[in-house]
């Protein structure tokens, strides 16, 4: 409107004041404009509304491809969390139903019979060539939570026992590691609280830890009192956990010396009891066999679901590790990590 007054004063400047009819045919050709104008400005108005308000639309519900490609990837995301959820779930269920320790109240254990059960691998083997022994005290122990040798299957599990270091736990460390071996070391408190470098490395390289006692009693087990008993559990398995956040879940019974009641009480601790199908004469520093003669004892006695007993101050087992894991490889053997 502006712009429309200012060409009628010049007009009128020019013309001297023509008549009115041709003033009034100016005004009504500015009034156009002006109609004209608004009517655009009213059309732009209503377009940027319009616009608005697909924006407003799209602001809470996307566009619809956009819309289309959040739900897709919502899909995917929930289809990959209900998986990884369910392996969880699934990997769970197996440990847990694996080898599940039984479960004995403090009031049962003393109805379990505390005479020592004596006991030996022996040397009679079955047809499948597992000993005769360890199948036939597995069948009968197992309800007290004791491994004597495990599934029927081509594996082997490797044991140690550590109540004094000799100097050669890092070297067998680096065989295992160097082969891809889980071991299973039972230490004693003593042990324990002098070797920490060793401990650190246990648990960083993934072997498992086992209980050995706090003082390796020499009578085993049997010959300390239930409280005793429960005390020698609970003292090592507290420091462990504490130092090295390590839960330790097996126990390898002094001298492989046991009752029932021994059992029971490793039970109610939450502990299996794991002895061992395979062993030999190796815990002397001072009266090592021969590279020779450990090699042959440790290959001639292979045996599915063996628990082979190795004691870590033996220098000959040091040496003769790594020949051994790959002959049992060679043989179709495997390995396995002694899981809970």
């Amino acid at each position: 409107m502006i712009s429309c007054k200012k060409s009628e004063t010049l007009f009128l400047n020019n013309t001297k004041r023509k008549g009115m009819t041709e003033i009034k045919g100016k005004k009504f050709i500015c009034l156009g404009l002006a109609i004209v104008l608004a009517a655009g400005s009213s059309m732009g108005c209503a377009k940027k509304k319009e616009e608005e308000k697909d924006t407003s639309e799209y602001t809470t519900a996307q566009k619809p491809e956009e819309s289309k490609k959040e739900e897709s990837d919502k899909e995917t995301t929930e289809q990959t969390t209900k998986e990884s959820t369910e392996e969880s779930t699934k990997e769970n269920t197996e440990t847990t139903v694996k080898n599940p320790v039984p479960q004995i109240s403090k009031e049962q254990i003393a109805s379990y019979s505390n005479d020592v059960v004596t006991w030996g691998p022996g040397v009679q083997m079955a047809d499948d060539g597992r000993p005769v022994a360890c199948v036939a005290f597995q069948e009968q122990y197992s309800s007290l939570g004791a491994d004597f040798l495990k599934e029927n299957e081509k594996v082997i599990y490797l044991t140690f026992d550590e109540g004094y270091e000799n100097g050669y736990s890092d070297k067998i460390l680096d065989v295992l590691k160097e082969k891809d071996v889980s071991a299973v070391f039972f230490v004693t408190m003593p042990y324990v609280r002098e070797q920490d470098a060793i401990m650190k490395r246990l648990v960083a390289e993934g072997h498992v830890i086992g209980s050995h006692s706090v003082t390796h009693p020499s009578g085993g087990m049997p010959s300390l009192s239930i409280e005793e008993q429960i005390g020698e559990y609970q003292e090592l398995h507290d420091f462990v956990k504490n130092t090295y956040q390590y839960e330790m879940y097996l126990f390898r019974p002094p001298a492989g010396i046991f009752s029932e009641q021994s059992l029971a009480v490793a039970s109610h601790c939450g502990y299996r009891s794991v002895m061992w199908s395979f062993a030999y004469a190796d815990w002397d520093p001072d009266k090592q066999p021969s590279h020779e003669e450990a090699l042959n004892k440790m290959k001639g006695r292979l045996h599915n679901g063996a628990i082979y007993l190795l004691h870590a101050v033996s220098a000959t087992n040091t040496a003769v590790l790594g020949e051994f894991i790959d002959y049992a490889r060679s043989q179709g053997y495997e390995f396995k990590k002694y899981e809970k």
